[in-house]
């Protein structure tokens, strides 16, 4: 009757299962993080820098012309396309 504790295999094999399963969940919450990240930086809207005096304008000349900023001597040539 040896008095000293007997190694035993099953408690190697949950240490063993244990290690896998904390790896893996590691791998999935570093994945979330990351695909996290992608989405919130590609969400698919885009800062314009519009004139200020486009919005109330009736058409898209009289946009151009009243916005600060605008092409000056718009009234001289006007192109239509038909």
């Amino acid at each position: 009757a040896d008095a000293s504790p007997v190694p035993s295999t099953s408690s190697t094999y949950h240490a063993m299962i244990g290690g896998v399963v904390a790896v893996i969940v590691f791998l999935l919450l570093s994945l979330l993080i990351v695909l996290g990240h992608y989405l919130i930086r590609h969400k698919g809207t885009y800062l314009t820098h519009e004139a200020k005096g486009s919005d109330d304008a009736p058409d898209a000349d009289t946009a151009i012309i009243n916005a600060e900023g605008g092409q000056a001597g718009g009234d001289d040539k006007k192109e239509y396309f038909i």
